[in-house]
């Protein structure tokens, strides 16, 4: 039994006996190491001082205003122009989140003189949709249902400050 409790005291006595010792080589490489390597650092580069412009805004053209509405003025260019326009204050509906071209017809519901189509939209979920209804992120509004598709008008920028209808049509799939 007094042989097993030495065991451990004579295992950390050797372990403490093997950390001691010469080290001077270790303290020769660490000196030799800080004298050979002497660290540089570049200084900042020089900036030039940053030179304020005063802008003259009766001298220069508002640089925000488009080139083709240089000669009307805004609130003119709003009243003379007299094309289709989206309504600003109609609420969007479900599928105005998504491209036309990521929408798809899968089928038709009649029931008695009403008729819907019915549209999946990428996430899957199939809406129901008749004429007067919008799809697209065009401002797309749906004027037919038939069999075999759906017709929509979208309002599309002219690049001029002004809208214009461009056709689309949503065909029937079969997936």
């Amino acid at each position: 039994m007094q042989r097993l409790k030495l065991i451990p005291l004579l295992g950390l006595t050797t372990m403490l006996a093997a950390c001691g010792g010469d080290m001077s080589d270790l303290e020769q490489f660490i000196d030799d190491t800080k004298q050979a390597h002497h660290g540089k650092v570049d200084p900042l580069p020089e900036f030039p001082p940053y030179q304020t412009f005063l802008y003259d805004a009766q001298d220069v053209r508002d640089p925000f205003r488009p080139q083709t509405d240089l000669n009307s003025s805004p609130i003119a260019a709003e009243t003379e122009y007299s094309g289709p326009r989206p309504e600003a204050s109609r609420r969007r509906e479900p599928l105005e989140s998504y491209p036309v071209d990521a929408l798809k017809m899968v089928g038709l519901l009649q029931q008695q003189t009403q008729t819907w189509g019915l549209v999946r939209d990428p996430d899957g979920t199939i809406h129901r949709v008749q004429p007067g209804n919008y799809a697209g992120q065009n401002h797309g509004k749906i004027v037919q249902v038939s069999e075999t598709k759906i017709d929509i008008v979208e309002l599309v920028p002219d690049g001029l400050s002004g809208w214009v209808n461009r056709d689309a049509q949503l065909a029937m799939t079969e997936d």
